[in-house]
């Protein structure tokens, strides 16, 4: 594995954002985006990194867009370092991999996300009033149940450091309007279903993803990343039983961790243990490997 990048600097190009994981380079017509080695819970990025972490998540992210392109198309141009414009060659050894050349487009003000079983905060929100995100559902349901059909519970981009908040999907069709709502909700759900039965294939159950949207002029294409660990939750299915809390591919490992040291889940995060850190690892390099041998 590559050494561990947890930050980039590439001082002849111009960064214009830093996400929680990526970091993104305006670079002529296009954007460079980055894919560290960092991992966040809780909305806090921890201090330290997941070695080969950004190498899989953009891999992944790279597997996704392809699968999905006739439903849309995305914002990949290249994931080829030697195909960048020049301005990037001095940086092609941290890039190779962990990094993807882009279209610029406007990212739609709403967090997308689609969901098949019930668990987090869906769970959460069912066991008050038997909805989510205001969508009503039978009586019964357990926790990580699966849904009788995905549901699109779209939510707030919130400021960094800050929690997105669920709304509904009138609230969205106030956002962005209703004949873009439909388009989005419809697209997603065909992207989840179709993903669901590729990842069953591969044993995963894809409980619920996060998509991002964007638009260059009137063209609606997918951005950001797709169907990663990082965006979705993954469950082994050999271990799947409806009832209680499930073994993941994703970040839940590191979280149950941060939940059982009784950490605030505010900044300043706690140092992490190597063995969290390499089991951390292990668990995405799994998901890649069964979805892509």
């Amino acid at each position: 594995m590559k050494e561990s990048i947890q930050k980039t600097d590439f001082k002849n190009l111009r960064l214009v954002g830093q996400g929680k994981v990526r970091d993104i380079y305006s670079v002529k017509d296009y954007l460079l985006i980055v894919t560290t080695d960092r991992i966040s819970a809780f909305d806090v990025i921890m201090s330290d990194p997941v070695p080969g972490k950004g190498i899989i998540l953009n891999r992944m992210s790279a597997f996704w867009f392809e699968k999905m392109k006739d439903i849309i198309s995305n914002h990949i141009v290249s994931t080829n370092p030697a195909e960048y414009p020049r301005e990037c060659a001095p940086y092609r050894e941290d890039l190779e991999g962990r990094s993807m050349l882009v279209k610029k487009a406007a990212p739609l003000p709403v967090e997308c996300v689609v969901r098949g079983y019930l668990s987090g905060s869906g769970w959460k929100d069912y066991q008050k009033n038997k909805t989510v995100s205001g969508i009503k559902l039978p009586d019964g349901l357990k926790e990580s149940s699966p849904l009788p059909e995905p549901v699109f519970t779209p939510s707030t981009k919130a400021p960094e450091g800050e929690h997105d908040v669920a709304i509904s999907r009138k609230e969205m069709e106030n956002i962005i309007g209703t004949e873009l709502t439909d388009r989005v909700i419809k697209i997603s759900l065909a992207i989840y279903k179709r993903a669901v039965e590729a990842a069953l294939k591969a044993g995963i159950i894809i409980a619920d993803t996060k998509m991002e949207f964007g638009m260059i002029g009137r063209e609606l294409i997918l951005i950001d990343e797709l169907l990663t660990p990082d965006s979705s939750r993954f469950w082994p299915a050999d271990d799947y039983k409806e009832g209680r809390a499930q073994k993941s591919f994703d970040k839940q490992f590191l979280r149950d961790y941060l939940l059982s040291i009784n950490w605030n889940q505010k900044p300043p995060p706690p140092k992490l243990p190597p063995e969290i850190i390499e089991k951390t690892g292990e668990k995405y390099e799994k998901a890649l490997k069964r979805l892509l041998e």
